[in-house]
């Protein structure tokens, strides 16, 4: 699994001492208290740092890091991810997920296998696989998994699979269990439930 995530977003700076405002990922941020260090990594760059303080506010977070003491020097790191260890990252709640963790899945789907999950996992050939989650991003209503599909799958017939110029379709599919289930990220394994919301 993972072992490092983005916890938050750097959304410009306040004040005179060099502090950023910061989005958590997670909406959640009593965890960033605990920080020492963090990454700040936008594409291919990184940068670490030490926490100086973080203070919390109604809607945001206010962090400081060592060596960063003017706006001007806080302002060349806006929209940076801010990345920490599993360790510091927000601690999850039943039927929460890391985003990191869900990428990678294979998703698969077999006709009844809403009863006996287990049996069906030992059967389950490569041709059950529907696709590969390749990201979650955030929809109107709820989170929403880009699942690229597999090109091998049986259940899917070509004009659901591929686009018209050919190449592997994306599809999106809302991370609820109406949708997804059994979502099992120490074997990067979840079930669709339902093949029409592919097409």
């Amino acid at each position: 699994m993972v072992e490092q995530f983005v916890v938050g977003i750097v959304r410009g700076t306040h004040g005179i001492a060099g502090e950023f405002k910061v989005e958590s990922t997670s909406g959640e941020y009593g965890h960033f208290a605990d920080m020492e260090e963090v990454t700040l990594v936008y594409g291919e760059e990184k940068r670490q740092f030490k926490v100086e303080s973080t203070r919390e506010a109604a809607t945001t977070l206010y962090m400081k890091l060592v060596g960063i003491n003017t706006p001007e020097e806080a302002a060349k790191f806006n929209r940076w991810q801010i990345v920490v260890p599993r360790k510091n990252a927000h601690q999850l709640q039943k039927d929460e997920w890391y985003i990191e963790d869900l990428k990678g899945c294979l998703v698969w789907y077999k006709d009844g296998a809403a009863e006996n999950t287990a049996t069906v996992m030992s059967g389950l050939e490569d041709s059950d696989v529907v696709g590969t989650v390749t990201d979650v991003t955030e929809g109107g209503s709820g989170y929403l998994v880009e699942i690229s599909l597999s090109e091998g799958c049986r259940f899917l017939s070509n004009d659901v699979k591929y686009t018209k110029g050919g190449s592997p379709r994306t599809v999106f599919v809302p991370l609820s269990y109406r949708f997804l289930g059994d979502i099992d990220v120490e074997n990067k394994r979840m079930r669709l439930m339902h093949l029409w919301i592919l097409e």
